[in-house]
Order: structure tokens, then C-alpha cells, then sequence
């Protein structure tokens, strides 16, 4: 008889399970037994461009190849410092000259705020850099990417830093890539509050795989409103963002379309930089022949070169406390 009831009261059960399921799909529709609450209000945006990979990959192909050369009237301000010191410490913006010879060649000239005189004087190669400041009439030397991996600071911002971020190089012949697709919220420019959902393409370049596996390299966020770079991600050998690029206000330099705020952050060394593309900036000009050179006096202070292995904690090669070694 026990049998009985239980396999009528398992028959009920299975009969209820649909009502019950309803009820309970009905329960948070009555008032008080929910919550609302509100949140930030987004709205699709207007315009979604779409575009297939190869004219995406063409296209970062052609805006490397058609900078040929690059005399870019500059401010540039750097930050350093986050959450890890306990302290964040921004600098004044310099106005100054960043020239660009592409792929490669680099010279980087600052001068003092007010006065005009020169601040700083950097070229490279791009396998190795000069940099003299006059002011403590004193030189460092060092390769295009950091040595010692102790090396932190502003010392730490290589020429690679600003070559890679400022022109963007397309897929090398030993790399692979994918696309997927994401969603960026920004906000209208015009308007306070209206904020958009915009989707994007994500290039992602890959080491060629070895087995199974291969290596994040770089990947490019472009934005779906107009096909432009907004953000470079850039990896190192263990798979972390050694430098994240960001681009934006976009505008025409004769035939060259380029972003006029670049924003470099490097997150493992808490360092940053800002550098504001000005008027009176040119492209694809023909430089002169020593416009990449750099003569050190020889009556010079302090020369440091940041790759040996002992100079690799020092922080500010330039300090007046004491004279540094000359290799």
C-alpha cells in the first residue's frame, strides 16, 4: 500500500513540475518580491562599419608603408607611479620634436618649458640610443629595448616604446593572425552622459605555433565607427601587456590620416606617456642626412651606459651626487 501512495504522490509531482516552474517564473513580476535598481543607461551606436580581414590587415599595411618620415611638433608629459608606490608623480608637458625615419630611426628633442633652451636630446637606430641632457652635461647609452630586466623608471622607456606605438607595423612574415569582435562604451564627445556602445574588430598577431602552441604577440583594436586604431596592446615573452598604446583625435596631415593623442602606458612599470601631436607637424618631408646623429662632447660629466649589468638599479643616471662610471 506504501508503494502504492508513493508512486501516486511521485505521478502528482511530475504533473505539478511545469505549474510550479510557472509560478516561480511569475514570482519576481509581483512587486514586492523584487528589485529594481538603476544603472548606466547605453545606446548602439549610429554608425557600424564592417569590413573583412584582409582589407582590415591592408589597411594598417598601407598607413605603415605611407609614413615614410615624420617631423611631429610635440608636448609630451609623463606619469609615473600607481597603486604598487603608493604614489602617482606627473610631470609638466615639454614641448619639443619627435622625427620619426621609418621603419627605424628616431630623434626625440625637448626643451625647457619658458626658456626654450634644449632639455633633452635622444636619436637611435634602432638597435641602440644616445641620449644627452645638457643641463647636467650628461649622456646615457643603452640598446633600443631594456637589458636588464632590474632596469625601472623613465630609464625604462625604451625608443622601441615610442617607435612601436607611434607607427604601427603590420603582420610580419613569422606571425599569424586572427580577428574576433568586441564591444567598447564611450562616451559622445558632444554630449555628457550619452554613452555608446561601439563595437570593434580585435586583430590578434600570433607567434607561428610551436605543437600546439603559440605566443601572443600584438593585438590592434580597431574601431567599427570609422576603421581607425584606438588601442595597441603589445605583449612580452610571458604573455603580459608590457605596453598598451591608445589613439585618438584623429586628423589629416595632407594624405596621412593620424591620431594627434597618443597615450603610451606601460602597466608592469607604472610609467606613462602622453604625447599631443601640434600644428606645424609634416609628413613624409625629406630629413637631413645627420638628423639621426648625435655627437657626445667629450668634456662630457656623466656617461652611463644602462646595459651593463651595474648601472641596472640605478634611477637617475644624471644625479650630481656623485660621478658615474664611463663604459
Amino acid at each position: 500500500m506504501q508503494l502504492v501512495l508513493k508512486r501516486i504522490r511521485q505521478r502528482a509531482g511530475a504533473r505539478l513540475l511545469p505549474f510550479i516552474a510557472l509560478a516561480l517564473g511569475l514570482l519576481p513580476t509581483t512587486g514586492c518580491l523584487s528589485h529594481t535598481h538603476a544603472v548606466e543607461k547605453h545606446r548602439r551606436a549610429d554608425i557600424v562599419i564592417s569590413a573583412p580581414l584582409d582589407h582590415l590587415l591592408k589597411q594598417v599595411d598601407d598607413q605603415y608603408a605611407g609614413i615614410r618620415s615624420m617631423t611631429a611638433h610635440v608636448e609630451i608629459a609623463t606619469r609615473s607611479g600607481g597603486s604598487l608606490q603608493g604614489e602617482v608623480k606627473e610631470s609638466i608637458a615639454f614641448s619639443g620634436y619627435i622625427i620619426l625615419g621609418n621603419p627605424d630611426n628616431l630623434n626625440v628633442i625637448l626643451q625647457v618649458p619658458v626658456i626654450g633652451s634644449r632639455a633633452l636630446d635622444m636619436v637611435s637606430d634602432g638597435k641602440t640610443f644616445k641620449m644627452y641632457i645638457p643641463r647636467y652635461n650628461c649622456a646615457i647609452t643603452g640598446s633600443n629595448s631594456v637589458v636588464n630586466t632590474a632596469q625601472k623608471g623613465l630609464y625604462s622607456l625604451r625608443p622601441n616604446v615610442i617607435l612601436d606605438s607611434m607607427l604601427i607595423r603590420g603582420l610580419p612574415d613569422d606571425e599569424v593572425v586572427a580577428r574576433t569582435q568586441d564591444m567598447r562604451v564611450i562616451e559622445n564627445p558632444k554630449k555628457k552622459k550619452d554613452l555608446i556602445e561601439e563595437p570593434d574588430y580585435d586583430l590578434e598577431f600570433l607567434s607561428q605555433p610551436q605543437g600546439r602552441i603559440a605566443r601572443a604577440m600584438r593585438v590592434i583594436h580597431i574601431s567599427r565607427a570609422d576603421l581607425l586604431p584606438y588601442r595597441q596592446d603589445i605583449y612580452g615573452n610571458d604573455g603580459q601587456v608590457v605596453t598598451q598604446a591608445f589613439y585618438s583625435n584623429y586628423q589629416k596631415f595632407g594624405d596621412v590620416n593620424y591620431p594627434t593623442k597618443i597615450v603610451i602606458q606601460r602597466p608592469l612599470d607604472e610609467l606613462g606617456l602622453t604625447i599631443t601631436i601640434m600644428k606645424g607637424t609634416t609628413f613624409n618631408q625629406k630629413l637631413d642626412a645627420d638628423q639621426f646623429k648625435l655627437d657626445i662632447p667629450a668634456d662630457i660629466a656623466h656617461l652611463t651606459n644602462m646595459d651593463d649589468p651595474a648601472n641596472a638599479n640605478i634611477k637617475d643616471p644624471c644625479a650630481v651626487n656623485g660621478p658615474q662610471s664611463r663604459h
